[in-house]
């Protein structure tokens, strides 16, 4: 399996931020450490949600928050960040494939005249971060309005490809094309940058909405006639693009991590015996990602499932997940890391054990027991920069110091 690309040991001085070459690697890769622990976190554009802090600030504004966070995540003595660069089917750089993302410009599809990617990339390795680019593979928008994309957009050169659901536009999985677009989109930020990691987060088919149907049975007739069921159709294609991914991030970097974040729970016990001990919405069945099977088949080479539960929870128990999750990594290659839901910090309308600034640091101490357990990732960068209850700065003191 590919390595992670993790830091060096021991961060450099921030660098200048000038815009570089994107082609060109921005540091000694032989000094980067290729094992060892990942301390990571996200950094979300979609809805301006980390970064930029809104839409249509300048460049100088726009590169100074983003060293803003990655002093932070140094600061933290974490050493690796998620940076979405491909939130809503748009570009965080230059890409052939689809527009400027409105989450930076606050217009799709106009120029910023910089590149973002390659200034992140730079930045990051200066700090000694690695930079895992984050991707949603087929959310186009979080509103149902094609004519609201840019003029360009290939949604909309391509109406047969979107799916209105739940208030938003996907593109539809099924269709060969699709995916194969997908890909290309996010294979060339692997061609064209020094990024460490390409990564996907947990959106696939989209999550249920109560009352609607994703309309897909027109692509099901055409494509699906090896199939007895459209959920295992719908799960198939889901395989292939993950497999597919696999592949041509491999074959353009050997060395180039590829990873996914899921939702933290496969299947439930009580639906199949080698589900975990959990009463939950479940990937397989309702967002029809056998995240289980990308792992035992080697489709990647890490996976952060998302347990954003806390101890004890009788319906989704991060100490019951923890130990699920190793066994399905074991023996595999892939490498476990946790994600970590510091957002639910503080936060009023969360359960007791969210009050208490230690409940994030028992999880790292409850995990550093498993020996499949590689690390954690937080979400996300606003919160852990703004320390909520002080439990960022336990999880560095018992932990990370």
């Amino acid at each position: 399996m590919g390595s992670l690309a993790l830091t060096r040991a021991g961060a450099a001085s921030p660098g200048g931020g000038g815009t570089p070459d994107p082609a060109a690697d921005p540091g000694p890769r032989a000094a980067w450490r290729p094992e060892g622990e990942l301390r990571g976190v996200w950094i979300a554009s979609v809805n301006n949600g980390d970064w930029p802090s809104k839409p249509g600030l300048s460049a100088d504004q726009v590169r100074s928050e983003l060293r803003a966070l990655l002093d932070d995540a140094a600061r933290w003595n974490l050493n690796a960040v998620f940076l979405q660069v491909r939130p809503t089917a748009d570009a965080f750089w230059p890409s052939p494939h689809e527009p400027w993302s409105a989450w930076l410009t606050g217009v799709q599809g106009a120029d910023p005249g910089w590149d973002p990617l390659a200034f992140a990339v730079e930045e990051a390795h200066a700090r000694g971060l690695a930079l895992h680019a984050w991707f949603n593979p087929y959310r186009i928008a979080n509103h149902d309005d094609p004519a609201r994309l840019a003029a360009d957009h290939p949604a909309r050169r391509n109406p047969e490809w979107v799916v209105r659901y739940g208030g938003g536009l996907y593109y539809n999985p099924g269709i060969p094309a699709v995916r194969r677009f997908t890909q290309d989109a996010m294979i060339h930020a692997a061609e064209n940058y020094a990024i460490d990691g390409v990564h996907w987060d947990d959106y696939f088919y989209p999550y249920p909405v109560a009352g609607e149907e994703f309309d897909d049975a027109e692509t099901y007739a055409e494509y699906g006639g090896d199939f007895d069921s459209l959920a295992d159709w719908r799960r198939n294609n889901v395989n292939l693009l993950v497999r597919e991914m696999h592949e041509r991030v491999k074959a353009v970097r050997p060395d180039l991590a590829f990873g996914i974040s899921p939702f933290g729970v496969w299947r439930n016990r009580g639906t199949d015996p080698a589900g975990s001990d959990t009463r939950s919405l479940q990937a397989y069945d309702e967002l029809f990602a056998d995240t289980r099977g990308w792992v035992r088949n080697g489709w990647m080479d890490y996976v952060v499932p998302q347990l954003y539960w806390h101890i004890g929870l009788a319906a989704a128990d991060y100490a019951k997940l923890v130990p699920w999750w190793s066994e399905v990594c074991a023996g595999t290659g892939v490498r476990l890391i946790v994600g970590e839901a510091m957002y639910k910090v503080g936060d009023a309308a969360q359960p007791d054990a969210w009050q208490d600034p230690a409940e994030l640091s028992r999880h790292l101490t409850l995990a550093a027991e498993d020996p499949e357990v590689t690390g954690h990732v937080f979400f996300a960068a606003s919160q852990v920069k703004a320390d909520p209850l002080g439990a960022m700065w336990r999880v560095y003191e018992d932990h990370y110091r």
